[in-house]
């Protein structure tokens, strides 16, 4: 899908430079005309020549070609391309393209661009981790710029955790899936539910689970990224909202069972991804529940089933369950799709490494009504949440 697609690669300082080598070669081989912009620090780690060879273009880093006085127009950069990518993004120009900064050729043109656009961030673990990078690329994103997220591994310094740039493949395969889908759900409402609910025993203390909410967040950017209007009901995390979907907050199992009802009502169909409490304290204390030297006994009583009362009101709707198991894992999760009444269920186990709540990860088997049964490699979330569109693709639009 990226045949003939004009694509701005913005390149920044960072030792992950020499990956946009590989990065060119790979957009070139697909059939992707490419425009390298790189920055004055991005020569320092990979030479114009290089870049220029393998992209079959000039490379363009000052505003002007000092010798005989050309103009670079950034304007003409952003009405030319079909996508924008800059890869890698240092925590720098991640901060000055959040803020509007553009004291070089690429901000400019990012400032400029028409197009989608997407980022790959590399640096060190404590600066992707740090409040401040995290702040910028949630700002990013609420503006609709798509994160290719790093992955984990031994970084530059020697340290080993989240920063190193994604891998060329997957890059590509970020845009590929973007120009390849990304209207094929357009004039579909779709919900999503993901995150934990929380269940107050006092104003202090509650009974709440492990979910992070990042499965059901990347599920609600890919099926939006699709053209879906995507609304998510989510328990609370810590994620912004994926660019395009409409984020609805809830706290307990009971709101959320309002609030996915309320929407339901209008949509196609709904993917249920949320860790809703199965259980909620039978009386809420007003005030704080002091220590005593007995053991305290909760009383507690079964929050609503959602899925299963969905199930029974969904009709010709399409509906999806998710399964997390810890045994029997495709009995459970087989159990669970006929008694929902689902037209099929995302089942991962915690028993495989990588999986479940926490990770970037996740490894999935789908489960469908009539009895196929397609397993998936351990991959990132975001991944994961394609085959899910995939598959929610197959029962929308047959």
């Amino acid at each position: 899908m990226l045949k003939g697609k004009k694509i701005v690669l913005g390149v920044t300082g960072s030792i992950a430079a020499y990956k946009a080598a590989i990065l060119v070669r790979s957009l070139v081989r697909e059939g992707a005309e490419v425009q390298v912009v790189m920055t004055a620090l991005a020569r320092q780690f990979i030479t114009p020549l290089t870049m220029a060879t393998l992209s079959r273009r000039p490379i363009l880093v000052e505003f002007f070609d000092p010798e005989n006085g050309q103009w670079n127009s950034h304007v003409s950069l952003g009405e030319w391309a079909d996508a924008m990518l800059v890869a890698p993004a240092t925590a720098n120009t991640l901060a000055k393209m959040a803020t509007g900064v553009a004291d070089n050729l690429l901000l400019t043109t990012y400032l400029s661009a028409r197009c989608p656009v997407f980022v790959a961030p590399a640096m060190d673990l404590d600066m992707y981790a740090h409040t401040a990078t995290q702040q910028n690329l949630g700002l990013l994103r609420s503006r609709g710029v798509q994160v290719v997220e790093p992955g984990e591994g031994e970084l530059a310094s020697g340290l080993t955790g989240k920063g190193r740039m994604a891998e060329p493949d997957e890059i590509v395969s970020a845009l590929d899936r973007f120009f390849c889908k990304r209207r094929s759900l357009a004039g579909r409402r779709l919900m999503v539910t993901a995150g934990p609910t929380v269940e107050p025993i006092d104003p202090v203390r509650y009974i709440s689970n492990h979910s992070t909410g990042k499965m059901g967040y990347a599920i609600a950017g890919e099926l939006a990224a699709r053209g879906a209007e995507v609304v998510l009901v989510s328990g609370p995390t810590a994620l912004d909202a994926p660019a395009g979907v409409r984020r609805v907050d809830v706290g307990t199992a009971a709101a959320m069972c309002e609030a996915a009802q309320r929407e339901f009502a209008s949509c196609d169909g709904a993917v249920m991804c949320a860790a809703v409490a199965d259980y909620t304290p039978a009386e809420v204390s007003g005030v704080k529940v002091k220590k005593g030297g007995e053991a305290w006994r909760l009383e507690l009583k079964p929050t609503e089933d959602i899925a299963a009362l969905l199930g029974r009101q969904k009709g010709d709707r399409l509906l999806v369950g998710f399964a997390l198991e810890t045994n029997d894992e495709q009995a459970h999760a087989g159990d669970k799709l006929r008694r929902k009444n689902f037209d099929f269920i995302v089942l991962n186990s915690l028993r495989d490494a990588g999986a479940g709540f926490g990770h970037d990860t996740n490894k999935i088997s789908i489960l469908h009504r009539d009895g196929r049964v397609a397993g998936y490699a351990l991959k990132s979330k975001r991944e994961a949440a394609a085959d899910i569109a995939d598959a929610v693709e197959g029962y929308l639009l047959k």
